[in-house]
């Protein structure tokens, strides 16, 4: 065991919204935390999303508002046929870039509501 295995939600500090507050402290068992929050169970496919979207944050240094995420998971996962209607249904949210970006450990896309 190493010590991300010690790390839970609990212990870590989330701001208004519910974001980590450090993206640097994420991992898929942090995200499994934060998905129970809307009943999502994470499979390989999730979190092959989240992935890319916090490489998007790598690259760009901000979160993907809706459109920017959408096109990005398109190029980079093609296999997936991404979708807002299906990154609906995986993450079971209307706030697709919202809930996306807060279960990968990243802010809040400054448009969002």
């Amino acid at each position: 065991m190493n010590n991300d295995d010690f790390v839970t939600l609990a212990t870590l500090t989330l701001d208004q919204d519910g974001h980590l507050c450090d993206h640097s402290l994420w991992t898929p068992v942090i995200a499994q935390q934060l998905a129970d929050t809307l009943a999502v169970e994470l499979t390989d496919e999730h979190l092959q999303v989240l992935l890319q979207v916090r490489e998007f944050f790598d690259k760009f240094n901000h979160a993907p508002a809706t459109r920017p995420l959408i096109k990005w998971l398109q190029k980079t996962l093609p296999e997936q046929n991404i979708s807002n209607q299906k990154l609906q249904q995986l993450f079971n949210t209307g706030l697709v870039a919202r809930h996306v970006n807060r279960l990968a450990g990243l802010p809040k896309p400054p448009n969002c509501l």
